[in-house]
């Protein structure tokens, strides 16, 4: 530290100053705003006209966004990043914390317009320390896009990563301590909006093995609003496989982002791309816990159910009707041939 640094913090302690503006501003950015995280530094920057100057410094939140989500320190995203209207910044607020449904109060003027791709940037965690990170982008231009099932891909079919994560093959508490000890993060990225928005819940709201390949399905989820003039919403559901073998270290095999509405409907490429635009640039973000994210995913899972319910009475009841109709026109004609 400089003696004019050193003399600034001793002036302080010795009470010769009363505010915050008696230390020396260089002071102030090396020694106190580096030392915070994303939210601090955010709250920081409301204090005064001088620390939200001082906040406003890209190199703070670029080293923030680093730490938070290692991908966003991919050569290709940061270069996305640097268009942002306030670089790291820009992307921390839109990315933290999750997107949640837009409330139906509130109003927010929409534009459409066409994106030439999207960038996924995803990182995955084994007690908040950094276990495997992705970056990815989607051409959203193509047909194939455009007019399939969204579904993104980090992995292709033979590809795994391994973890430090210990394999346990048949173990319940191990489930739940996956479950606590196990996060992970989405960041969709728009480049031509310039926004983004964060698709995980962060911590899982289901971990459980598949009924045949006995492989760890691990689920993360947020649900969006379809749009603003209506009630339904849409899900945005994370799975993430994993197997190994028994006292080994746990292998990746999958990890897949895929839309679906309340009817249990994949949404096209089309559909999604215009609904989550709309989510990153007018839901809201809000930090929930794990026990109302897994609320949230099983209400939306409740309310599949009751809609798939429904539509089965519907189609009994339809099938029923259909059937009496044509008993009734089979004994009209058969009556008509007698007389």
């Amino acid at each position: 530290m400089d003696p004019a640094s050193a003399a600034d913090i001793s002036a302080v302690d010795d009470g010769a100053g009363s505010s915050i503006s008696t230390i020396h501003s260089d002071v102030i950015q090396t020694h106190i705003l580096t030392r915070l995280d994303g939210p601090a530094l955010a709250s920081a920057a409301c204090a005064s006209a001088q620390l939200r100057r001082l906040c406003a410094e890209d190199d703070l939140w670029k080293n923030i966004c680093a730490a938070t989500w290692p991908s966003l320190d991919d050569p290709l995203v940061r270069d996305v990043i640097s268009a942002f209207p306030n670089g790291h910044r820009s992307i921390f607020y839109d990315s933290f914390p999750s997107l949640q449904p837009l409330p139906s109060t509130k109003k927010h003027l929409y534009r459409p317009s066409p994106s030439t791709e999207l960038i996924s940037a995803v990182d995955m965690y084994y007690k908040d320390t950094p276990i495997f990170s992705k970056v990815q982008r989607t051409d959203t231009q193509t047909g194939w896009f455009l007019c399939s099932t969204l579904w993104v891909d980090l992995l292709d079919p033979k590809e795994f990563v391994p973890t430090p994560v210990k394999y346990v093959p048949k173990d319940e508490e191990w489930l739940k301590h996956l479950e606590d000890n196990l996060s992970l993060s989405w960041i969709l990225i728009d480049p031509t909006r310039k926004r983004s928005g964060n698709l995980s819940s962060r911590r899982p709201v289901s971990v459980q093995r598949h009924w045949l390949t006995r492989d760890l399905e691990i689920l993360y989820s947020v649900t969006v609003a379809r749009d603003q003039m209506s009630s339904e919403c849409l899900q945005c559901t994370i799975k993430v496989t994993c197997g190994g073998k028994a006292g080994g270290e746990m292998h990746v095999r999958g990890v897949s982002l895929m839309v679906e509405d309340m009817e249990g409907k994949s949404m096209t490429g089309r559909e999604s791309l215009g609904i989550l635009q709309r989510a990153m640039e007018s839901a809201e973000r809000t930090k929930v816990t794990q026990e109302e994210a897994k609320g949230r995913y099983e209400k939306f899972l409740g309310m599949k159910r009751q809609r798939r319910e429904r539509k089965q009475r519907i189609e009994k009841a339809t099938d029923i009707i259909s059937v009496m109709i044509i008993i009734l026109v089979f004994v009209f004609f058969c009556s008509f041939m007698l007389f």
